[in-house]
């Protein structure tokens, strides 16, 4: 899945997409997480979409944390 070799020989510009998108993908993850669990939120929003939007962002951070550990042959 990750290989310290190829993540070296990467260009410097292609390291730092890397860590942008891993770093992306805990922020989406870090923020469905926090709109599942924190019951005391400044922004009112019913328990169900509460959660549905949460669990979507989990979604999208899976999507996103796939696009980025795939290996691209180019």
């Amino acid at each position: 899945m990750f290989d310290l070799k190829t993540f070296q020989q990467k260009s410097p510009q292609q390291r730092f997409l890397f860590i942008l998108g891993l770093v992306m993908f805990t922020v989406y993850l870090i923020l469905g997480l926090v709109l599942i669990f924190w019951t005391d939120m400044p922004i009112t929003l019913d328990k169900p979409y509460r959660i549905a939007l949460g669990v979507l962002l989990i979604v999208y951070a899976a999507i996103r944390f796939n696009r980025v550990m795939k290996p691209n042959n180019d």
